[in-house]
């Protein structure tokens, strides 16, 4: 890769929970100080592997490090193993030309290594990636209203509550509608040091537009993206702050709408003219 690359990425929830708070009952996620909803980096970047996955069956190289339920460390240890490299987590430690081996095979199989790095200290040591890609925690345009509504089940776990005439009670989390904003970032220069590609780029680009249809359930309502700008450098170094491109994108809410409930009761506009020399514009969604 020769070109950095900086972008806007726009995608909305409607009648869903779009990320959960593990530490508030899985509430949605938000700023308390304005009610602004915030979706982690890290719920973004689980998406893309799960695209990512399907899309290429998790045959090297583009295999996933981070799926659930894996074993990182045994990962980790493999590459050393298909390396030959008489190494293992509790009785040999890698030396610092083997750590360099296993790192450069881990970012060869796994996709989501070599594009968002990864600690593979943990076990026989295949050292730690700092990723290209980078992507910010993505904030609602508008605050939101978190709804904590009741739910109930007809059914029972135990024969002996058959006959007990009380339902099962339970909850439930949604927002009506909040449209979030999220910034990523991609180096050129750790794209070359990690092996990320034009090919893996195009992976990711079509994961940002594709990932939503291939995670539906009904606790994450309707989600959907709704726009991808991005700003290409002609260069690895790049043409202009990252933060000054971002500000030729704004998104308001339509006069006269007092609650947005869909994206169509926003206003996006892109400020085209006067670029920078060196960066274009690319309107993917």
């Amino acid at each position: 890769m020769n070109n950095r690359y900086d972008f806007v990425y726009l995608f909305d929830c409607k009648d869903g929970n779009p990320n959960g708070d593990p530490d508030a009952a899985n509430a949605p996620r938000i700023d308390p100080q304005d009610m602004h909803g915030l979706v982690s980096d890290v719920c973004l970047k689980r998406k893309i592997r799960n695209y990512a996955l399907l899309a290429k069956g998790g045959k090297e190289p583009f295999d996933i490090f981070v799926q659930q339920g894996s074993v990182l460390n045994e990962k980790i240890q493999d590459a050393h193993n298909s390396l030959k490299q008489d190494v293992d987590a509790k009785n040999k430690k890698a030396n610092r030309q083997q750590v360099a081996n296993a790192r450069v095979a881990m970012c060869k199989r796994y996709y989501d290594v070599r594009t968002f790095g990864a600690v593979m200290s943990t076990g026989a040591n295949a050292g730690q990636v700092r990723g290209p890609v980078q992507i910010s925690f993505s904030r609602s345009i508008d605050p939101i209203l978190p709804l904590d509504l009741s739910i109930t089940r007809m059914a029972v776990t135990d024969a002996k509550e058959a006959d007990a005439p009380n339902q099962t009670m339970g909850r439930k989390n949604l927002i009506p509608y909040g449209l979030y904003r999220c910034h990523g970032f991609i180096s050129a220069h750790l794209a070359n040091e990690t092996g990320f590609s034009d090919d893996d780029l195009a992976l990711f680009w079509q994961a940002l537009t594709q990932m939503f249809d291939h995670d539906r359930s009904a606790s994450r309502g309707t989600m959907a993206p709704q726009k991808l700008i991005i700003f290409k450098h002609a260069t690895a170094l790049g043409s202009a702050p990252a933060h000054k491109l971002f500000e030729r994108v704004t998104v308001v809410r339509k006069p006269g709408v007092d609650a947005a409930r869909s994206f169509a009761d926003y206003v996006v506009t892109i400020s085209r003219d006067g670029l920078p020399a060196g960066v274009e514009l690319l309107e993917s969604l």
